[in-house]
């Protein structure tokens, strides 16, 4: 089960469904933004969606807080390097807020209080940009990592589909078979790109091949000229926040009971850096 992603008025883009449970903004047209609002809630109200989560350039934002939206997380300087994002989210249903991960919050409260050293081991592995022919593979080895996804990345359309677009996919090999998986999706009017869809093979997890595809990924952003890195990490994968924070990003937010990921949804954490 997917959940559908339209248009609205002169190019917003939205994602709902009852798969995330929720409508989820991801870019707004500054000439949409009443229209947009107006529009999000007769979808939630119509399919008693749970929660609503918008992405708006920081000046839009008291708009959003009028209707009832709350802030979340920040990203400074997101757009071209300068104006700034906000995450806001406003929950229609207090059943949304049940069972935070309150355990896994008061170690991400550690973590960010700790210094990190960056872990490049995986010697006798190799990483590589992905294309069209590795599609099928990549779908596997996301089938095999996670029980759901927020997009259909299990599908090998979607993935030629966005190949085309704006998503650079990355790989870890080793003795030639593909064992991790990753994505950088641009956007380059805004000079920004997220790093998202990582996924290690369970048998090759601990040799930190999700830094070796980070690394990877920042340089060819970098090449790119994208100005800002940013990512939406699983608050209960403390591995992955453990790899951001190593590699000097910061944290500015979670995005509580967000995201369908591996068969619930779950809390995520906001990470950015500038380079």
């Amino acid at each position: 089960m997917c959940d559908t992603v339209e248009v609205i008025g002169k190019g917003s883009l939205i994602q709902h469904g009852k798969h995330n449970d929720r409508v989820y903004l991801m870019k707004l047209d500054e000439q949409d933004v009443e229209l947009v609002i107006d529009t999000i809630a007769k979808l939630a109200d119509e399919n008693n969606y749970s929660k609503l989560f918008c992405k708006v350039p920081k000046h839009m934002a008291p708009l959003f807080f009028a209707h009832g939206y709350i802030l979340e997380a920040i990203i400074p300087k997101f757009y071209k390097g300068s104006d700034d994002v906000f995450f806001v989210s406003k929950f229609l249903n207090p059943d949304r807020l049940l069972n935070i991960e309150k355990q896994q919050l008061s170690v991400i409260n550690q973590l960010l209080s700790e210094e990190h050293q960056q872990k490049l081991n995986g010697s006798s592995y190799s990483v590589r940009k992905l294309n069209k022919a590795d599609a099928e593979q990549m779908t596997q080895i996301y089938l095999e990592v996670f029980e759901s996804y927020p997009f259909p990345i299990h599908k090998p359309e979607y993935i030629l589909e966005t190949m085309e677009e704006n998503v650079h996919y990355f790989g870890v090999e080793k003795d030639g078979d593909l064992v991790a998986v990753s994505a950088s999706e641009i956007d380059n009017s805004g000079r920004n790109a997220e790093m998202t869809d990582f996924a290690t093979l369970q048998q090759h997890g601990g040799n930190s091949l999700a830094s070796l595809l980070l690394k990877a990924m920042e340089t060819e952003m970098k090449d790119h000229g994208i100005k800002t890195l940013y990512t939406i990490a699983r608050l209960n994968s403390i591995p992955m926040n453990k790899t951001f924070l190593r590699f000097d990003y910061e944290y500015s937010g979670t995005l509580l009971k967000n995201t369908n990921i591996s068969g619930q949804i779950e809390s995520m954490n906001i990470y950015y850096k500038h380079i």
